[in-house]
């Protein structure tokens, strides 16, 4: 593999009144200056410019800046932590960024703004505090092993940002104003978002290297019940593309897989009860969104099987109908659709009965390959096409069934490479098979995090081959804390992600000259009947343990109270969607 442009590593931030120095360790002789008055940005010789005033510290890299009310901030990464190489390249996880302001004081912004802008802020560090951010300095984790192959020689020698997969760098927008500037873009530095594990294996007396790497797409992005389905540009909620890698002596090997919303207009927005129903949204065109999807994952990948695992029954019928027609009415020979009702299959902790369904698909998953790469650079062969499989939150069930491909995968290339003795099977390597089973888990548990803000749930089954009673009660308790963030903490996070993604941009004045989108004021029943069933649940409980003996006037006293907690209850779940936490600073796209 060619040599990356060249990119600056760690660095040392020099602060003063009116600049910031950054100067690339190891290369002392240049320096980056930023001035704060003017936000001008430029690299200049080092010619002493630094005063012995300055503060210093040392920082990891740039991840870019935005502006805020209070005017710009600069966001560098602080400390990193190192999870493995990756063809003998270090790839690094972000564990803590500084966002620095331009301005030295808040007096040039009203009060009022300034409590905004904390908001604004504290959106920010929220999104910079979702596990995990990723990057290298030496290596492009936004493609597959099989895309970098597939790219010329001058392609490999463009800066690291301009040749990243757009579709996995979560700090496009906070590097605009340096990727403009061509003397910049050594300290341009892409992040992903996802999930990367990389260990150190060995079986037979044979190492290897068993990468996992999960990237999320950020052109849809959000949380579970508020970022659904597709947008009329063809990008889905929740697609995330996982490789698994194998290194072995030189050798390399490949296998891509996919998920993703289902393609199609519809919505599941929070109401305060524990399901709401998926809606598909009528009077519109699916086809042209759907269609769009479908030409960019072939352009990307190839031919496509789909794994659609939601239910034949109940709520999510109507999408699996929907996603089965528009799969028909397309027509493309490079689509294959497979359903599978998860839980219908798999009633009564029936859960070899996934093998059903993974031998349905052999067939399919055996002609589109893996990618396949000797030590002297000969490509065995290519992977020609991808499982895109989806459940309805692309969490839970998705990653059960894609660990199954990946570990049948696993199976052909460790014999291929030699690594398995013939007749062996993965799942009877114990230590690895414990390892691998985890590795999944905890992929599983990140992008749910992302996505929906607990872990994934029936990772027990994952981490052990079976579903358990403690996995059922663990699934108990994230199933609740999903439902308090879905409807009472996503409106925040949702607005952290647009913030930080730049899908909002902080208009200069607002706040002041222009209406702040922060401002909206919750109506009146808001705070009026909460308030109320909380004070009749008191008096309730009151009229309950005070008396000492009951009379006719204490058990009218406790019906009345009684039917006011659930007439106020009643009247909150009818108007659930009042007291749900909103975004405020975009229109959810695609419904």
């Amino acid at each position: 593999m060619a040599a990356l442009a060249k990119l600056h590593d760690d660095f040392i931030l020099y602060t003063t009144q009116e600049k910031f120095f950054i100067e690339p360790i190891g290369a002392s002789n240049e320096l980056l200056i930023i001035d704060r008055v003017s936000q001008e940005v430029c690299v200049k010789a080092n010619q002493g410019q630094i005063p012995p005033i300055s503060s210093s510290r040392p920082i990891c890299g740039i991840m870019g800046t935005i502006r805020l009310l209070a005017g710009h901030y600069l966001i560098v990464i602080t400390k990193k932590n190192k999870v493995g190489e990756i063809n003998g390249q270090s790839v690094w996880q972000v564990a803590e960024c500084d966002i620095i302001s331009y301005s030295r004081t808040l007096s040039h912004i009203t009060e009022k703004q300034i409590q905004e802008n904390k908001i604004y802020l504290s959106m920010i560090e929220a999104a910079l505090n979702v596990p995990f951010l990723y990057f290298s300095y030496t290596y492009d984790i936004t493609h597959t092993l099989q895309r970098l192959h597939n790219t010329s020689p001058e392609f490999l020698q463009m800066p690291l940002h301009e040749r990243a997969d757009t579709r996995f760098v979560w700090n496009g927008h906070l590097l605009q104003e340096f990727s403009v500037q061509s003397e910049l873009h050594p300290y341009c530095l892409p992040v992903i978002h996802g999930f990367i594990s990389i260990n150190q294996c060995c079986l037979n007396a044979k190492p290897f290297t068993w990468s996992l790497v999960s990237r999320r797409c950020c052109y849809r992005a959000g949380t579970r019940l508020f970022m659904r389905g597709v947008d009329p540009e063809g990008q889905v909620a929740n697609f995330v593309e996982t490789e698994q890698i194998i290194e072995y002596n030189g050798d390399r090997s490949s296998f891509v897989q996919i998920r993703g919303s289902i393609p199609l207009f519809w919505s599941q927005y929070p109401n305060l009860k524990y399901k709401p129903r998926p809606r598909l949204s009528p009077n519109v065109n699916h086809g042209g969104a759907f269609c769009r999807h479908f030409d960019n994952l072939i352009f990307n990948y190839g031919k496509q099987v789909l794994i659609n695992l939601i239910d034949h029954r109940g709520a999510e019928d109507v999408l699996e109908k929907a996603f089965k027609e528009e799969v028909d009415r397309l027509g493309n020979s490079d689509i294959r659709y497979e359903s599978f009702d998860f839980h219908h299959e798999c009633r009564k902790m029936r859960w070899d009965r996934l093998t059903v369904l993974v031998d349905r698909v052999a067939h399919e998953q055996d002609d589109m390959g893996c990618f396949l790469q000797t030590r002297d650079g000969a490509v065995v062969s290519q992977q020609e096409g991808v499982f895109r499989t989806n459940c309805v939150d692309c969490l839970d069930r998705t990653n059960v069934v894609q660990s199954m491909f990946a570990r049948r995968s696993l199976q052909y290339v460790l014999e291929k490479l030699g690594i398995l003795k013939p007749g062996q099977q993965v799942e009877s390597q114990f230590g690895f098979e414990s390892l691998f089973k985890n590795v999944w888990a905890d992929n599983a548990d990140i992008i749910s995090i992302q996505y929906s803000g607990t872990g994934a749930l029936k990772t027990d089954f994952t981490r052990t081959g079976k579903r358990t009673r403690w996995g059922l009660m663990r699934d108990g308790v994230n199933s609740a804390i999903r439902y308090y963030k879905n409807n009472f903490a996503d409106g925040f996070r949702q607005d952290s992600i647009d913030l930080f993604l730049g899908h909002y941009v902080v208009e200069e004045g607002e706040g002041l000259n222009k209406p702040c989108p922060l401002e909206v004021e919750k109506g009146w029943k808001y705070i009026t009947f909460p308030l109320v069933l909380l004070v009749a649940i008191a008096m309730f409980f009151a009229s309950v343990l005070t008396p000492s003996e009951y009379t006719t006037e204490s058990l009218l006293f406790l019906m009345f109270w009684g039917s006011m907690v659930v007439s106020t209850f009643v009247f909150i779940m009818a108007y659930g969607v009042e007291f749900v936490d909103h975004p405020k600073l975009c229109k959810v796209k695609g419904d």
